[in-house]
């Protein structure tokens, strides 16, 4: 940082002062640099010296006295508008401030009266390309390389700039005439000039300069320091121009090398134009004589071979891992059951072998004797079969026998714990979860799983507790987690949270989720120069690339969706988040408003006598950091989140990344939906109709949407705008195809009849339209007739929980219990349908305290409002209204995935 000024010099003793103080900032010294800055500013003839005050204000800034810092170097500013050292300064602090935007103005001002100066050039450079400002990022790159010509940065950075912009040719043009000036380390590898070739390759490969690719790479091959990246490369060009020759000789030098990757494998055969599963076959079966140790190979032909080739070869699969005891098995072949025929072959094999097994100790009467453990994996594998195909009786009966066979052995814990979570019974998959972690509490992973089988229990305090057991000491476990962007957690410890009523400590965690991805986007600000530096140019684009779409990731999307449904939630019921804010679980809808007003009196007198506490009881020096400006964990206050004003605007700022990231999903658009409902916003509902549409024209949540929104269209008619009216006039015939509502729900209903999802919402629809078909809508959500596909326990679950909500209008006792009766029938370990249910998965009174398990724990209450299906109404002031149902709720937690439970 240079220490010329505009307009206010200092006399050679003050100047020398002043490069100290630079060279202290240079090097950490704060405090030496705060006593040099004592020094100058001490004199009255330069008390007021811009740039002293400014760097002044710098050191303060890496001290944690950010007001402080800030009023400096304002003030220096004020002094010395001319200074390129003040304004370079105050972009430095908006910077640490993230306030990206006002940083680069302050740079170009600094740019005004020191046009040359490279420290600024590149910290300019460094604010465009993490805002994607490309195009002022070449210019500024532009600058660099004309003051800075033998610096390489300067070159690859330019070069960057261009392939950002997809101007390939200036790229190449750029990229060639720097690798000129590059000179090849004498002794290999040099892997920076390797990587540049490599670079070099990329921008023709994207550029479509395919044959120029090919040879660059012919011609640079003893310099290339990544023959994998070559072979792969060469092989898919040579595939894209149809010389399947070429690519089949690389593809198998590939599967040598790798014989265990099935993309080789695949266009291995795509190479060779094996279609039909005979010649697949045949060449699997030269592969296997050849690697015989790959899993990957014996795997593959099951994927595509039918009848008695797969008979003979899914047995062969099965008794080679059961006689080796493979806990994966099942892992392996689980995409199989997707085929009924498969499922039954797999079914009757597994039975045999364990009827054999247990009479003579052999797969078959003239097979070789098998070990023990060979019966145990058998009953494990038919155990997690019986699971999956829903016969859960018979899948607790094999893996009780197969603990009484081995009662060590953690996987069988785990392997019940998953079989009665997918039964309906949480609290008993929990207590055998925390069994199989107490068999082996070195593991991390099962204890993972115990945590999250906790949290689906709404035991908080003890998930919470459990995952301490592997954090580090001396730190809050929350914290802890919240450090390492332990995502899964927090998801699992929002919905808890949401389940058990408690929308404020929910809010805390999903807005930690949010802060994780920002965090993610900010840290690649330190990447910027570093790949630059170490020509690390292919991965740089990945990252950059990677980072423009980091909210598409899952754990933001189920974050966000949440988020959405609780603000919702908070809109719909404002009384309502006061009395949950301590997570107080009584169902508060049946207070009186005196009552609920004395509830809300005591909490508020609670929670202002738990701060007097906290301040009482806080430690001196944790009270001087917090005065310093230091931000300490959490970040969030849950009460604040809870007691916004503008809910649903807080909504729309979770909404906006899921429609610009998951815009191919309809979940966002039907969250959309609910967010608009509720602002009245005509014309973005229709537009999220329309989105929805696109994606799933039959989804069930999508028509009961239509059918609300041409209600409330038909009810507010007279009150809306005429450009507003006349958009949507145009639309309503799409939407209900010239029918009257009654006719459009009929035919949806006639056309799902067999659909137990569209029944559900089919039938809401049907009481939307006329309360007085209150009858026959229950009659069709009711129905579980065994032709009625889709009958799972999540959306009886939801049926059950739009019974005891009063969505279809107030219902009996009666109905309730006969409901209840019949899914009893169809899960008979679901507490959920059980007479007195656990209080785990059902919402109870205070006075109905659970009895404690054999741990010693008590299960919590859950809010009847956050397990209901949330419904609410549109209401324009005026009286009009109708009734929407958008968002979900089902405390059972998620429903059963292919994946990972």
């Amino acid at each position: 940082m240079s220490a010329a000024s505009s307009n206010q010099q200092l006399p050679p003793k003050e100047a020398g002062i002043f490069k100290k103080i630079v060279r202290c900032y240079e090097s950490k010294q704060y405090k030496n640099g705060l006593k040099f800055s004592r020094q100058i500013l001490s004199n009255p003839k330069y008390s007021d010296h811009g740039e002293t005050l400014a760097m002044k204000g710098l050191l303060l800034s890496y001290m944690g006295r950010k007001e402080e810092a800030f009023e400096y170097v304002r003030r220096g500013l004020k002094n010395d508008l001319r200074s390129h050292v003040c304004w370079h300064v105050y972009g430095l602090l908006q910077r640490m401030e993230k306030k990206y935007d006002e940083a680069i103005k302050c740079y170009r001002n600094a740019l005004k009266w020191d046009k040359e100066n490279v420290q600024i050039l590149r910290d300019l450079s460094l604010l465009q390309i993490q805002m994607r400002d490309v195009e002022g990022f070449r210019d500024t790159r532009y600058q660099l390389l004309k003051v800075r010509p033998a610096q390489r940065t300067s070159w690859v950075g330019y070069a960057l700039a261009y392939h950002l912009l997809k101007d390939y040719p200036m790229a190449l043009k750029v990229v060639a005439e720097y690798r000129k000036t590059m000179v090849a380390k004498a002794k290999p590898p040099d892997y920076e000039y390797s990587e540049m070739i490599l670079y070099e390759v990329q921008l023709m490969l994207e550029a479509g300069l395919k044959d120029e690719a090919l040879k660059h790479m012919k011609t640079f091959e003893s310099n290339i320091c990544d023959p994998l990246s070559v072979m792969e490369t060469r092989a898919s060009v040579f595939m894209e121009y149809g010389q399947m020759n070429d690519a089949e000789v690389i593809y198998k030098d590939l599967v040598h090398r790798n014989p265990s990757n099935c993309f080789y494998l695949e266009q291995l055969e795509k190479c060779l134009g094996l279609d039909d599963p005979d010649s697949r076959l045949k060449l699997n079966t030269q592969l296997q004589e050849e690697y015989p140790r790959s899993h990957v190979i014996r795997r593959m032909p099951l994927t595509f071979t039918t009848g008695g080739t797969f008979h003979t070869l899914i047995d062969a699969f099965l008794r080679r891992s059961l006689s080796k005891g493979v806990p994966s098995l099942f892992v392996n072949v689980r995409p199989f059951y997707n085929n009924p025929d498969k499922v039954k072959t797999v079914e009757e094999l597994a039975l045999s072998y364990l009827k054999s097994l247990e009479s003579c100790g052999r797969f078959s009467d003239n097979g070789p004797e098998e070990s023990p453990c060979t019966v145990l994996w058998t009953k494990v594998f038919l155990a997690q079969h019986f699971d999956i195909i829903g016969n859960f009786g018979q899948a607790i009966q094999l893996v009780d026998q197969a603990i009484d066979h081995t009662p060590t052995e953690v996987q069988l814990y785990m392997t019940k714990a998953r079989i009665l979570k997918h039964a309906g019974d949480l609290a008993e998959a929990a207590r055998f979860m925390e069994e199989a972690r107490t068999l082996d509490t070195a593991d991390r992973f099962v204890n993972c799983k115990c945590v999250k089988y906790l949290f689906r229990i709404n035991q908080i305090d003890q998930a919470v507790e459990t995952a301490g057991l592997f954090t580090r000491e001396g730190l809050p476990t929350l914290q802890t987690m919240d450090e390492m962007q332990c995502m899964w957690f927090q998801k699992e410890m929002a919905m808890s949270y949401w389940r058990t009523g408690q929308l404020g400590e929910a809010l805390q965690k999903l807005h930690e989720m949010d802060k994780h991805f920002s965090d993610m986007i900010d840290d690649q600000f330190d990447f910027h120069t570093y790949c630059m530096r170490r020509i690390t140019l292919r991965s740089y684009i990945s990252v950059l690339r990677l980072e423009d779409t980091i909210r598409k990731h899952p754990s933001y999307f189920e974050a966000a969706k949440l988020a959405i449904k609780i603000y919702i939630f908070i809109h719909d019921n404002p009384d309502a988040k006061n009395a949950k804010m301590n997570g107080d679980s009584n169902n508060i809808s049946d207070l009186t408003p005196s009552e609920l007003k004395k509830l809300q009196r005591k909490q508020k007198k609670a929670q202002l006598k738990a701060q007097e506490e906290k301040k009482e009881n806080k430690p001196q020096k944790q009270h001087e950091e917090e005065k310093k400006g230091e931000q300490k964990y959490p970040f969030f206050d849950p009460k604040e989140l809870l007691e916004t004003k503008t809910p649903l605007e807080q909504a729309l700022k979770f909404l906006s990344p899921l429609r610009l990231f998951s815009s191919g999903r309809i979940e966002p658009h039907l969250l959309g939906y609910a967010i608009h409902s509720r602002r009245r916003k005509f014309l973005l509902m229709l537009q999220s109709i329309k989105r929805a549409q696109c994606i799933d024209a039959e989804n069930g949540e999508l028509h009961l949407n239509i059918v609300n929104f041409v209600a409330e269209v038909e009810k507010s008619r007279d009150r809306l705008p005429d450009p507003i009216r006349t958009v949507i006039d145009e639309s309503l015939s799409l939407l209900t195809h010239g029918n009257s509502l009654t006719e459009l729900n009929r035919d949806f209903v006639q056309k799902h009849k067999e659909s137990h999802e569209h029944l559900i919402y089919g039938a809401q629809a049907m009481f939307a339209i006329d309360p007085a078909n209150k009858d026959k809508a229950l009659a069709y959500i009711t129905e579980l007739s065994d032709n009625i596909h889709g009958r799972s326990l999540k959306s009886c679950s939801q049926v059950l929980d739009l019974l005891k909500q009063g969505v279809l209008g107030k219902c009996s006792n009666e109905v309730i219990m006969l409901y209840t009766q019949q899914c009893s029938k169809l899960f008979p370990m679901a507490t959920v349908f059980r007479p007195d249910p656990s209080p785990s998965t059902q919402c109870t009174d205070k006075s109905k305290v659970s009895k404690p398990d054999k741990f010693g724990r008590k299960t919590q209450p859950v809010s009847n409002v956050a397990m209901s299906v949330l419904s609410g109404d549109i209401n324009d002031g005026s009286g009009a209204s109708v009734s929407i149902n958008s968002v979900n709720i089902i405390a059972l937690g998620d429903e059963r995935t292919d994946g990972p439970d």
